[in-house]
């Protein structure tokens, strides 16, 4: 008898968006770049999201916001992810990011971060469900695009809001909902609780992404086969990790991890402005060493090179050196 195929992960359909795979990469604010989504891209994911984008830095014409929309054909399927509590200039915003080669545009209602909260924008959103409700209304009335929303389980864990709050953004018209299984209280600590993400899966008839606590593809099947959701979303798991979203395991070696290295870097090369951001860049490549023997040395070394052809002139010798 041959071998049995190894799961996978089956086709999604948000609206009228088909993607060959439910295996996505969620926002992440400072690390989903280009560079970074299109290496996930290649690696296997089947969509990914931009970095969290104000809408007033949209609509006020804010260089800098308006940098994050930066894409090309090949990412194409692409989803955008907006924030911000008023529903106008939500719905203004959209309409600048649908006239974009974008496919998707997703609200975020679960973000956690304090300066973000204390405007009434990601999480705070939870608490406010009228308002939430006419944002997703008015966004989907001025786009023709489909519109998802991502949400967290609720405030605290006294009070879970997300079943009935995703009834609400089906209602509303949202096409799909990510649900990451943690409170706002919670923060990124503690566990995620898939029990939650199960709820909303019996609660709705549109599409359920779980999202919370999936570190390879084995915890992303396993969470869909606990909670029933159409697909997964994977955040800071894929840090230093691409490789997650294809059938084989990280690399044990700075050999074997290079090839992802090298194209990180030279995407980085291509598409970012290296004078203003290659500190950034250093800590993207830095967490592509994690595990490796040695790894805090090559880090140290990496931050003290001025430019990324000094980088991999490190990392190539660093390899000659391990495999000498």
């Amino acid at each position: 008898m041959p071998p049995s195929s190894p799961p996978v992960f089956p086709p999604l359909a948000i609206g009228t968006v088909r993607l060959p795979s439910s295996f996505l990469l969620a926002p992440l604010a400072g690390y989903t770049d280009l560079p970074f989504r299109l290496l996930c891209r290649e690696a296997g994911a089947a969509l990914c999201v931009s970095e969290m984008i104000s809408c007033h830095g949209l609509v006020f014409e804010q260089k800098k916001t308006h940098e994050l929309l930066h894409t090309v054909p090949g990412e194409r399927p692409f989803a955008v992810q907006l924030f911000g509590s008023d529903p106008e200039i939500m719905a203004r915003a959209a309409a600048i990011v649908a006239a974009l080669p974008v496919d998707l545009i997703d609200i975020n209602m679960g973000c956690p971060v304090r300066k973000v909260v204390k405007k009434g924008c990601g999480a705070a959103l939870l608490k406010d469900p009228q308002r939430a409700e006419a944002i997703i209304r008015t966004v989907r009335a001025q786009i023709s695009l489909p519109v998802t929303v991502k949400i967290r389980s609720g405030w605290t864990g006294e009070h879970i809001v997300a079943p009935g709050f995703a009834a609400m953004a089906e209602a509303a018209g949202a096409a799909a909902v990510t649900v990451h299984g943690r409170t706002w209280a919670q923060g990124f600590g503690g566990r995620a609780d898939w029990g939650v993400i199960r709820a909303v899966k019996e609660a709705v008839s549109i599409p359920v992404i779980g999202n919370g606590d999936i570190l390879s593809r084995a915890d992303g099947l396993a969470m869909m086969a606990a909670t029933g959701c159409d697909g997964v979303m994977v955040g800071r798991g894929a840090l230093g990790n691409p490789w997650l979203f294809g059938a084989d395991d990280r690399p044990d070696s700075l050999a074997g991890r290079m090839p992802v290295i090298e194209r990180y870097l030279g995407l980085a090369r291509q598409f970012l402005p290296l004078a203003k951001v290659l500190f950034k860049v250093k800590n993207q490549t830095a967490k592509l060493l994690a595990g490796l023997n040695g790894a805090t040395r090559l880090r140290q070394a990496l931050y003290a090179c001025a430019s990324i052809e000094a980088m991999v002139a490190v990392l190539r010798d660093w390899q000659a050196g391990e495999e000498g």
